[in-house]
């Protein structure tokens, strides 16, 4: 499918200035008309970070969002047929959605895989302690941090509680009107001597993220322990729970308050957990506005990424496989193992994963010729990992030409980039284990400034720019 052609002869009548390449800027190839769709979108995208602050969170918008526009479980199905829409999830913590492609299964699938978790810092099993006279949650922090960065800002705590009964509390402090907030507190600059002569690494222990969570004695009270058990009172009042409850508990502390516009032109979104609830969203309205895809669509929206992939709501675990295979059994009379290698082996996808953007302040990081930029449109990104390209999909170029020309024919402002320079440091994505299937993959997703930061930002334009690409990509 993706051969390449040689070319014969030699170029005639081409002006050497059309054979250099050029970065583009979003902004300054659309009209007035798309403008407005553009913040349209992003008011969109906005509430759904605001309503989805947990991997729970996410896959309950994504389903709901799904049914109200036709979708449905795929355990109400015993046949499927071209157009069919359905869902399937595990666990809580990872769905797919997917419509039944014109041409048969065995002519592979299109996916767009991206991922609903994000760093934040998690609840230990036996977080609660008092301390000097005041209430304290011990935390474990999830991917890829700067501890700093939590320190004396506010913070929302979502989760869910499983008593020993089994019944599932939900729990959301923070974010809602009136709540309190929690926060991780700081040493003061004139005690901060010591502190401020540490690199920075070492001046922020993993240890000392404690989340200050209460401090009014319960009435007669042992001394040592009146704090923490007022809080444990209003806990049992307000849930129901008893401190063991904590051990059977998913409880997340994250940055509170909404998504917000950035600038005084408003042209940029700034949130917590864009990495990479952008590339979620946009792939999720991508998949809902496919109008009859040739081939079966699927966006996938995995768990675990930011801590390697793993378990069985990660990429590697087996629900991409077990995801088709319940489409498969539901087309065909006779399915097996290897009629899903096979439909692999023809499958394309986009890893749909963040980026880093160029940062004016600082700017030494990335190499900026091939770096991406803010408004310059979604990023194909050929390689991530470190240093010699350990633990990456390194896309071959016959794909990539295919992706190009999927950009170009439908005018889709584009661009390429890297996490950085050629051993500054790195990072990966999903795309090397969905090309272990068989896939043709290579990354696609939205340039961020901040990443990895309690606030991330992100173009509206990029935004746009990656929803459409989804879209297109779902129906090529």
């Amino acid at each position: 499918m993706f051969r390449s052609k040689k070319l014969g002869g030699q170029l005639m009548n081409t002006r050497p200035e059309d054979l250099t390449y050029k970065r583009k800027n979003v902004w300054q190839q659309v009209n007035e008309e798309t403008t407005k769709q553009i913040f349209d979108f992003a008011e969109g995208y906005k509430y759904f970070l605001t309503k989805g602050k947990t991997e729970r969170t996410c896959v309950r918008e994504i389903i709901n969002t799904a049914q109200s526009k036709g979708f449905i479980p795929v355990q109400q199905c015993q046949n499927l047929k071209a157009g069919d829409k359905i869902i399937i999830s595990s666990k809580g913590k990872v769905v797919a959605l997917a419509i039944i492609g014109q041409k048969g299964l065995d002519m592979g699938i299109s996916l767009v895989g991206s991922h609903i978790d994000a760093p934040r810092l998690d609840l230990k099993p036996h977080p609660l302690y008092q301390d000097e006279g005041l209430g304290l949650f011990k935390t474990h922090y999830y991917g890829g941090i700067k501890k700093y960065q939590w320190l004396a800002i506010p913070l929302a705590l979502h989760g869910v509680i499983c008593k020993s009964n089994g019944q599932l509390v939900d729990v959301t402090i923070g974010d809602n009107p009136g709540d309190p907030v929690f926060t991780v507190t700081d040493l003061l600059p004139h005690l901060a001597k010591d502190q401020m002569a540490k690199k920075l690494m070492e001046a922020f222990e993993g240890e000392q993220l404690n989340l200050l969570i209460g401090g009014i004695p319960l009435q007669n009270g042992e001394k040592d322990t009146a704090v923490k058990l007022n809080i444990l009172k209003l806990l049992h009042q307000k849930y129901g729970i008893t401190e063991e409850d904590f051990i059977s508990a998913e409880l997340e502390a994250v940055p509170a308050g909404p998504a917000y516009d950035v600038g005084l032109d408003r042209s940029m979104v700034g949130a917590y957990g864009q990495d990479d609830r952008v590339c979620v969203y946009t792939s999720l309205q991508g998949i809902l506005d496919a109008n009859q895809p040739t081939r079966t669509a699927v966006a996938l929206f995995i768990d675990k990424e930011e801590i390697g992939s793993t378990g069985n709501t990660g990429m590697m675990g087996r629900f991409l496989q077990n995801a088709v295979s319940e489409i498969g059994v539901r087309l065909y009379n006779q399915f097996n193992a290897l009629a899903l290698y096979n439909i692999f082996e023809k499958s394309i996808a986009l890893s749909a994963d963040v980026t880093a953007a160029v940062d004016p302040n600082f700017e030494g990081v990335l190499e900026k010729q091939n770096a991406a930029h803010l408004c310059g449109g979604v990023v194909i990104t050929k390689y991530t990992g470190v240093k010699g390209k350990y633990e990456t999909n390194d896309a071959n170029a016959e794909y990539i030409a295919f992706i190009r020309n999927m950009l170009n024919q439908n005018n889709i402002t584009w661009q390429t980039g890297e996490l950085g320079k050629v051993d500054q440091g790195g990072g990966g994505t999903i795309a090397h284990m969905i090309s272990e299937l068989g896939f043709e993959v290579v990354d696609c997703g939205v340039p961020l400034l901040s990443m990895h930061a309690p606030m991330e930002i992100a173009s509206k334009a990029d935004i746009f720019e990656s929803y459409r690409t989804y879209k297109n990509f779902f129906m090529a």
